[in-house]
């Protein structure tokens, strides 16, 4: 029998799964504290919890299905983990430091279809689905790591933007939203979440629908149509015209203010024109946009970083037309900085 994540489970499953096995509620309770307040990965030191539901659930459920194989940490404090799966694909996991706290960005897929032309992730194609167990297993061998090394540091944000296209993997990522979120686990607080997507306008629709009141950041990085299917092959699928009233639709809904994400490409889309036009596209929308200077990938030699005074023109054009925007802080700049970079070099060594 092929075990599963018990990390998968939200806790209405897990206490669903116990009840149909003639265990009290309470059951379901203990083993979520043991699991995610006092984060043990071994079901027999789950001390208090009646000896037939520990059977029953090693039976059927494995606590650790993610091993470390490479760990980069930065001089900012940056740190990047390379996990292997059980069937032996690699994904990745970033803890970034920030003012406001420990923010780590997790991995949906294994590989991603989206295809953007500038970006490391899409070196591989997607070869399937990570599942909720597995994404949830991430912020938890983070977490794993400072209760290691005795700081009592806690994890207190998440952003799902690493690998993969998360609305691709909708029903796994709001399972994993569920879990991280739940008051007697994990409790991140949903402003403290945020998850990022290409553009796929009818799982936008869906998300807002669910009422999560996680944020929602877009991976537009560039003001037009035709600039955008050139470096962003989803928007022949879904060019503006969809994706604009999808956003309007998600702001409207939650009551929330939107990012939307721009990567700068030199001479590609980082322009005054640019900025202008990316202005007169968001108009009067409540949106954030987040200037991300560009991370050179080898395999994408075609694109290479904005220089300084580019990035500063852009940003003032933007704050003249009334755009509330930022320039993102970078992490990791002396490690393989750009999402899926570790992974693609790591595959690359094994293959050679």
């Amino acid at each position: 029998m092929n075990k599963q994540s018990i990390y998968g489970l939200t806790f209405e499953q897990l206490s669903a799964w116990l009840l149909e096995r003639g265990h009290k509620k309470g059951r379901a309770e203990q083993v979520w504290e043991w699991l995610y307040r006092k984060r043990v990965t071994d079901f027999s030191k789950m001390t208090g919890v009646n000896e037939d539901c520990l059977k029953l659930l090693e039976d059927h459920f494995l606590i650790e299905t993610l091993t470390e194989h490479v760990k980069q940490e930065s001089a900012d404090g940056t740190i990047k983990f390379l996990f292997k799966l059980q069937d032996g694909n690699l994904i990745e996991t970033v803890l970034m430091r920030h003012k406001y706290g420990l923010s780590v960005c997790v991995t949906t897929q294994v590989g991603c279809n989206i295809g953007c032309s500038f970006c490391a992730s899409g070196l591989l194609k997607k070869d399937r689905d990570l599942s909720s167990g597995e994404i949830v297993e991430q912020i938890m061998k983070v977490q794993l790591h400072f209760d290691q090394v005795g700081k009592g540091e806690k994890v207190s944000h998440i952003v799902i933007m690493g690998i993969g296209e998360p609305f691709d993997n909708f029903e796994n990522m709001v399972d994993f939203l569920q879990i991280v979120k739940d008051q007697k686990g994990l409790e991140i607080g949903p402003r403290h979440i945020t998850v990022s997507t290409s553009g796929l306008a009818n799982k936008i629709y869906e998300f807002t629908d669910l009422k999560l009141q996680v944020n929602l950041a877009i991976s537009l990085h560039a003001p037009n149509d035709e600039l955008r299917t050139r470096i962003m092959k989803i928007n022949r699928a879904i060019p503006l015209d969809k994706l604009m009233p999808a956003i309007d639709y998600y702001i409207e809904k939650s009551n929330r203010r939107i990012t939307l994400e721009y990567i700068l490409l030199k001479d590609v889309n980082d322009q005054k024109e640019h900025a202008k036009e990316l202005a007169d596209l968001i108009g009067n929308r409540r949106a954030y946009v987040n200037l991300i200077p560009y991370n050179p990938v080898d395999e994408h030699s075609q694109y290479q970083r904005s220089d300084e005074k580019s990035i500063l023109s852009f940003y003032d054009v933007l704050k003249k037309n009334g755009i509330h925007c930022g320039i993102r802080i970078e992490h990791g700049t002396d490690i393989d900085a750009a999402c899926g970079q570790l992974r693609s070099k790591q595959i690359k060594q094994t293959q050679n």
